[in-house]
């Protein structure tokens, strides 16, 4: 879609709720909607209760929510059929939303209903001659790409911590609801049960800003990770290994196989660097890398290399960060 066109319709953000709050990446995505759209501004599609004050306070006028006629929002076919509702009620220009494993299914279901294309993991989006740009890494971060959607409308799902949230205060948003005839392939999903896992005050793994992973080095007790994130408000990652033994959830797990982050600040703590896990990690702005072995090919990557043992380094690192707060 070119971008005087673009201009004339509204881009339309997928929000996430987490206990009924916006989640941060959500708030994200918004910020970058504000300075994409155009004369038509951006509008929201929420597949929950949505959170009402947080979208005025990033700028939203406009909440479009699909009836789902008691559907679970949870099932890809459901969520995809009625965002795409949404997108066609509203005029919609383009679609953003977070590139989280469900933002990604949905994405590629959206970009086929549509019949124009999707991108995901975008760490930049920007106004180009013929339409949407949205910057990436590929290949397991040595290649940095720009790819444009060329026909229909843009579905591009931006990851956690690529924009900075802004407020942009507004007025109470406009509630649209919408409807939505779900497919028989859509409803021949039943949810069962679901499980919330505890994030015990954490910000969301994929989502943080800063990030301390343990990796073989810790053998076992992550005591010193957690210390050492708390402190500095982070989240806690772990290596392949690490959740195969047991040793943490496998929820922790960053790489190929885990989660994929983008942190302001990582911090691998005895974490060697095997291409599994810092494929899910290349994006990190500061990387620092404490490991007792001075040829762990963590240290190539590092912007500050600690050669030590972590029961002697974490402790010093706490301490400090302890007495600079006073």
């Amino acid at each position: 879609m070119s971008v005087p066109e673009l201009a004339e319709r509204p881009v339309l953000v997928v929000v996430d709720h987490v206990g009924g709050a916006l989640t941060a990446a959500s708030a994200e995505v918004l910020t970058l909607a504000r300075e994409l759209a155009g004369a038509a501004g951006v509008a929201a599609v929420a597949l929950e209760t949505p959170d009402t004050d947080a979208l005025a306070r990033f700028g939203v006028p406009t909440v479009y929510l699909p009836d789902l006629d008691g559907a679970n929002p949870t099932v890809s076919a459901v969520a995809a059929e009625a965002v795409l509702a949404a997108v066609e009620l509203a005029g919609a220009g383009a679609v953003l939303l977070t590139s989280s494993f469900a933002g990604k299914e949905l994405a590629a279901r959206l970009a086929v209903a549509l019949g124009s294309g999707a991108v995901v993991d975008a760490t930049g989006v920007e106004k180009g001659a013929s339409g949407l740009v949205a910057s990436k890494v590929v290949l397991q971060g040595t290649w940095s790409t720009t790819c444009t959607v060329t026909r229909g409308v843009p579905v591009i799902a931006v990851k956690a911590t690529a924009v900075e949230a802004v407020e942009a205060p507004g007025g109470e948003p406009a509630l649209v609801s919408v409807p939505v005839d779900l497919s028989t392939a859509a409803r021949a999903v039943r949810v069962v049960s679901r499980t919330e896992h505890p994030r015990g005050g954490r910000v969301p793994l994929g989502e943080a800003r800063s990030v301390v992973v343990g990796g073989r080095g810790v053998e076992g007790d992550f005591s010193l990770v957690t210390e050492l994130a708390d402190e500095i408000g982070a989240a806690v990652g772990a290596t392949r290994v690490a959740t195969d033994e047991g040793w943490i959830e496998h929820a922790a797990q960053v790489g190929q196989t885990g989660v994929t982050i983008s942190p302001r600040l990582y911090i691998g703590v005895g974490v060697s660097g095997a291409i599994h896990h810092t494929a899910g990690m290349q994006s990190a702005e500061t990387v620092v890398a404490v490991n007792s072995d001075p040829e762990a090919p963590i240290f190539e990557m590092a912007d500050l290399g600690i050669v030590g043992d972590l029961n002697d380094v974490l402790p010093q690192a706490v301490a400090e960060l302890r007495r600079l707060r006073g």
